[in-house]
């Protein structure tokens, strides 16, 4: 649908099991339907330089490529960078 291609990508740097990351999705859960979710798992080998950057860090967050927030959700910083996204597609 082109409704979905407009709206920003939340790539989510986890593994399993990652408590931390399971808690951050469903802090975003009310949000879901204004972005498109990713998960990238940094423990696979071909994600290997994720992993050496951000084994520490996860949950880490880009949105639409760039770095947001890591080791949870700070909503406020969320909200405002998908407001900005929001209002630059329309």
């Amino acid at each position: 649908c082109s409704a979905c291609t407009n709206k920003p990508v939340l790539t989510l740097f986890t593994k399993k099991p990652c408590p931390l990351c399971d808690e951050a999705k469903e802090v975003l859960e009310p949000y879901k339907r204004r972005f498109i979710l990713q998960e990238v798992d940094i423990t696979l080998p071909e994600n290997s330089a994720w992993y050496d950057k951000y084994k520490y860090d996860i949950p880490v967050f880009h949105l639409n490529g760039k770095f947001l927030m890591k080791h949870g959700v700070d909503i406020q910083k969320f909200e405002d960078q998908l407001r900005k996204l929001e209002l630059q597609s329309d």
